[in-house]
């Protein structure tokens, strides 16, 4: 099979990147309100899979550049010739877009923070979300691993990228984490005020390098190196800390898809770093797959050293959510008309769901889930949020616990009730434990080494 000509590419890079930007713009003039975050993510992920084994399915300067500094490093990615002649497109093709919606509707709309917000609460959004887009990238679809494995979820976790992204920090940025998206409405918004997307377009391009750094350290292989424990716990650092980074702006952004959110943020970074790590991101997870006894590279030390960096990175999350909303938090504890019996009920009940699933589908050899394994895990998120959100808050994690009721300390709050949460977590890890080593019995091996049928 002949490979795509440079014209392809090319060709394809416009496709994508303008049927992006015009839905982009199709959601915010059209006020589709609380789906557009996921409509975007949509049409993301339809273009990667129509497109990417074509050009690669960029669509975004910020990840041409991030595969480009990825390569100068002496990992996989783009010469840069590649990643000019992408980035020239992109932008072209985002202008274009622009245009078009502008036309369709007759009108347009600035980019900017919101209101109440300045270039430094927007900046660090677009930083940290372009930071996990590109990072997501570089792990499910350049990591010569998964490029080997051919893995199906590359186009799902990176879509997910912008539901994660959409709710919270688009409460405060406006969510572009896409040069070609910032060029694209300043431009055509001309008229109403241009400038903002130099600020953004840097901070993008900030997150880009800043994930080519940390994907060289979480992936030594790519390079040359080899890995080590300190890989696996930069790993669990900073996928706990994307997910509490999104549990926070969701919650105060007010945002009413915000389990749909968080639920993405876990789904996208287990997806990337699953073959890492293990992707816990969850101290009741970590204590769960101890107590199972199924994996036996997961030492209690090795455990320990889990949980102290997921309650750390969900820490330092907190105060960086309460550092973006300008010193605002919010509290732990049962929502009104509820008690801390109904909390514990709850809150034991879906950690259980959200443990028993990590280990039923990334655990165990009989139900392992080699393709879907990041969209069910983050599922139980999305169900744990819903179902119980209104009676506990749905924390389902004591790196997210400790994280809230830390930030909370800046506003009066009191740290006493992570350990209460957490301890009810922790029981619902071990239950689900408990209940794994029942229904997945065969995955113990026989006296003759062969698995149970």
């Amino acid at each position: 099979m002949a490979a795509p000509t440079l014209g392809t590419k090319l060709a394809a890079e416009f496709v994508g990147t303008y049927l992006l930007i015009f839905t982009v713009g199709c959601n915010v003039l059209g006020n589709t309100g609380i789906w557009a975050g996921v409509s975007i993510a949509m049409v993301l992920m339809v273009s990667i899979y129509s497109l990417g084994g074509i050009s690669g399915a960029n669509f975004n300067p910020a990840v041409s550049v991030t595969l480009g500094i990825s390569k100068t490093m002496g990992g996989p990615g783009l010469d840069w010739n590649h990643v000019g002649m992408y980035c020239g497109t992109q932008l072209v093709a985002g202008l274009a877009a622009a245009y078009s919606y502008s036309g369709l509707f007759g009108k347009s709309f600035p980019l900017g923070p919101s209101a109440g917000f300045g270039w430094t609460n927007a900046g660090l959004c677009e930083l940290l979300y372009t930071f996990m887009l590109c990072f997501v990238v570089l792990n499910v679809a350049a990591a010569s691993k998964n490029r080997t494995e051919g893995n199906q979820y590359y186009g799902l976790a990176i879509g997910f990228v912008i539901i994660a992204g959409a709710y919270g920090a688009g409460a405060v940025s406006g969510g572009c984490f896409n040069p070609a998206v910032a060029l694209g409405i300043d431009m055509s918004s001309a008229f109403l005020g241009f400038g903002w997307c130099l600020p953004y377009i840097g901070c993008e391009l900030a997150g880009a390098a800043l994930a080519a750094a940390l994907f060289k350290v979480v992936r030594p292989d790519d390079f040359g190196g080899e890995k080590s424990a300190v890989t696996e716990l930069v790993s669990e650092f900073l996928g706990t800390f994307m997910l509490v980074l999104t549990v926070g702006l969701n919650v105060l952004a007010g945002s009413k898809a915000g389990a749909f959110s968080i639920a993405a943020s876990l789904t996208c970074m287990i997806y990337a770093l699953g073959d890492v790590s293990g992707a816990h991101f969850n101290p009741a997870v970590t204590v769960a797959i101890l107590a199972s006894g199924r994996a036996p590279d997961l030492t209690p030390g090795k455990a320990g050293s889990y949980v102290g960096i997921q309650i750390l990175a969900g820490v330092v999350a907190a105060y960086t959510y309460a550092l973006i909303r300008k010193g605002d938090t919010f509290a732990l504890g049962p929502a009104d008309g509820f008690t801390w019996a109904g909390v514990t009920v709850a809150e034991i009940a879906f950690t259980f769901v959200l443990c028993y699933v990590v280990l039923s589908v990334a655990v165990s050899e009989r139900t392992k889930a080699s393709h879907m394994f990041g969209l069910a895990i983050g599922s139980c998120v999305t169900v744990g949020g819903c179902a119980i959100g209104g009676i506990s808050g749905g924390s389902l994690n004591p790196a997210v616990s400790f994280g809230i009721a830390s930030a909370q300390i800046l506003n009066g709050g009191y740290g006493y009730k992570a350990l209460l949460y957490s301890t009810m977590e922790v029981a619902g890890g071990l239950a689900a434990a408990g209940v794994f080593k029942i229904t997945h019995d065969v995955d113990v091996a026989l006296p003759d080494g062969k698995m149970e049928a």
